[in-house]
């Protein structure tokens, strides 16, 4: 299951940088060429796009050795720093797509602009760059959705951008042939907008990774109710996730009376991972602190 998951991370990999090459080499030559700056700013962001698929597809070979003495859960981890990678680059590039493109407002405005309108060819680039993006952006996020990837996920969410960029362009290649020559130039600088939004989250999601946040609730609930099959558990205190890739290693807090010897204790914790880690898909490795939880055994006790 892991090879298969790593071999279409791969191929998405792949596909998504060989489609980017071919983009960004048309988008700016031909925006150079055929005098489109909205055009030739998606050109830029292929070209962003190109550089850092390159650095994913590096990171994602990484992220597939198998676990030794220094990483003991694999190097999966490598894949949410990936991740970040590409939204880092993303708000580099909305950024730069910003500014190139309130410049270019203002001198069309200050009358330096010498830009006369987009040419016919840069139009039909446009277009065939959304065609291009709409099933990259469906089929990477597919891939994506399968293996749990959140590198793919990342790279969907970019092709989706892409979309929105191209199509910005493509207004303002069509407005600019009519004769509103500053549209051109101003959509370049509201798609940028949406790619730095579109790069903040892929940061904060792949962020959230990094940094172990808990368990969300679904899979919260899901250790809470197969633990339910263990009687001697009487409360279940913390539930912490440490996530690498697409498993999980789970630190878990139960409470157990305080007649049980040392021994039943281990017996308890050894059957909680055996039970985790058989029945939940995600979790790789389980471990468990016990100690006697008084207060509820008294009450227990009184009510009895």
């Amino acid at each position: 299951m892991t090879e298969e998951r790593h071999k279409k991370g791969i191929l998405a990999i792949d596909v998504g940088l060989a489609a980017n090459m071919l983009l960004a080499f048309l988008k700016t030559s031909v925006g150079i060429a055929g005098h489109s700056p909205a055009l030739l700013a998606d050109g830029i962001n292929s070209t962003s796009d190109v550089a850092y698929g390159i650095v994913v597809k590096i990171f994602m070979r990484l992220s597939s050795k198998p676990a030794d003495k220094e990483h003991p859960y694999g190097h999966d981890r490598l894949e949410s720093i990936s991740a970040v990678v590409v939204g880092a680059f993303v708000i580099t590039t909305a950024i730069s797509i910003f500014w190139s493109s309130i410049n270019d407002v203002y001198d069309h405005f200050s009358g330096i602009s010498d830009f006369t309108g987009a040419s016919q060819l840069a139009l039909w680039i446009a277009l065939f760059t959304i065609l291009l993006k709409i099933w990259l952006s469906l089929w990477t996020r597919r891939l994506g959705r399968q293996t749990s990837n959140n590198v793919l996920l990342a790279l969907a969410a970019d092709h989706r951008n892409d979309i929105f960029s191209a199509a910005a362009a493509t207004v303002g290649i069509i407005c600019g042939r009519m004769g509103l020559l500053w549209i051109d130039p101003l959509a370049g600088g509201v798609v940028s907008i949406i790619i730095l939004l579109t790069g903040v989250e892929i940061i904060r999601e792949s962020a959230a990774d990094l940094m172990n946040t808990l368990p969300g609730k679904k899979l919260t609930e899901e250790i809470r109710e197969k633990l339910g099959k263990v009687p001697e558990i009487l409360d279940v205190e913390e539930i912490h996730g440490h996530r690498f890739g697409l498993y999980m290693v789970v630190n878990i807090t139960v409470g157990i009376s305080p007649d049980l010897t040392v021994a039943e204790g281990d017996r308890i914790a050894t059957q909680v991972e055996e039970i985790l880690e058989r029945e939940i898909d995600s979790i790789r490795r389980v471990f468990v602190h016990y100690h006697p939880v008084r207060y509820m055994y008294r009450q227990m006790e009184i009510i009895e």
